[in-house]
């Protein structure tokens, strides 16, 4: 079986990579801009799959984290592609638990996404990381179809519990970031 290579995003020369993945695997058109408001601002949360010896990524992921409602710091998948011919080998389950767990040390207290209602394999491989179904919205996506937002409740580790708030890593600690409203995370980047 071929080894698996998995890296953060390091810039520009990624994203022809990221968008033809997506655009190849995903039924929502993304513009540009969409892809350069997360990979920007949240660069240390997507990562990409590429087969040892290639220089082809075979699978990415693209996150945000931000504080939603002043009262709640979410992490937010928004996009996870893999191609076919490498599905059923881990890759996008390992792609999840590794933007998961650069968001569980910068303090999320959940991460959620949304999946179309009819998406099989996505429902299945979210729930078997622990997502579970929130909500189904309606007419969801630009192709008419509904979608199930998933939801992960992330406790707090060992070492975060006795910290008080102020000295808990913030979603922006170590990363350049770009001014943002606080409620972005409602407004829909499709």
């Amino acid at each position: 079986m071929t080894e698996i290579l998995y890296r953060q995003y390091v810039g520009e020369s990624d994203l022809p990579h990221i968008m033809a993945l997506v655009q190849s695997e995903l039924s929502e058109p993304y513009v540009i801009y969409t892809y350069r408001y997360f990979l920007h601002q949240w660069p240390q949360l997507s990562f990409l799959a590429i087969p040892a010896g290639s220089s082809e990524p075979i699978g990415v992921i693209v996150c945000k984290q931000s504080m939603h409602k002043h009262a709640s710091n979410r992490g937010y998948i928004a996009m996870l592609s893999v191609s076919k011919s490498w599905r059923k080998r881990g890759v996008a389950s390992t792609l999840v638990k590794r933007s998961v767990e650069v968001m569980r040390r910068h303090g999320v207290d959940e991460v959620v996404l949304e999946t179309e209602y009819d998406n099989a394999p996505a429902l299945s491989l979210y729930e078997s990381l622990g997502f579970i179904r929130e909500k189904r919205l309606y007419r969801f996506y630009l192709n008419g179809k509904d979608a199930f937002r998933l939801v992960l409740a992330i406790p707090p580790s060992e070492l975060d519990r006795d910290l008080p708030h102020y000295m808990k890593l913030s979603p922006t600690d170590t990363i350049f970031s770009y001014p943002v409203a606080p409620d972005d995370d409602e407004v829909s980047y499709r």
